[in-house]
C-alpha cells in the first residue's frame, strides 16, 4: 500500500486537492496497484514555514530584506 505525502502552500483548493489525488492514483493503478490501496496525504503549510536554501520564501514573495 503506497503512502504519498505531498505538501503545498496553504490554500490550495477543493478542486486541485481532488486533480491532485486522481492524478497521483492514476499513475500507481498504472503500475498495476489498486486504487483503494493507494493513500493521499495533503499538507498544507503557512509559507512564512518554507525556505529555499537559505531565504525564507515568505521574505522573497514579500520583497523584504533582512541581515541576520
Amino acid at each position: 500500500m503506497p503512502i504519498v505525502q505531498v505538501s503545498v502552500w496553504e490554500g490550495m483548493t477543493l478542486e486541485n486537492k481532488k486533480k491532485t489525488v486522481e492524478g497521483i492514483t492514476k499513475v500507481f493503478e498504472d503500475m498495476g496497484v489498486p486504487k483503494d490501496a493507494v493513500h493521499i496525504v495533503i499538507y498544507e503549510a503557512p509559507k512564512s514555514n518554507w525556505a529555499t536554501g537559505l531565504d525564507l520564501l515568505s521574505l522573497i514573495l514579500y520583497n523584504v530584506n533582512i541581515s541576520i
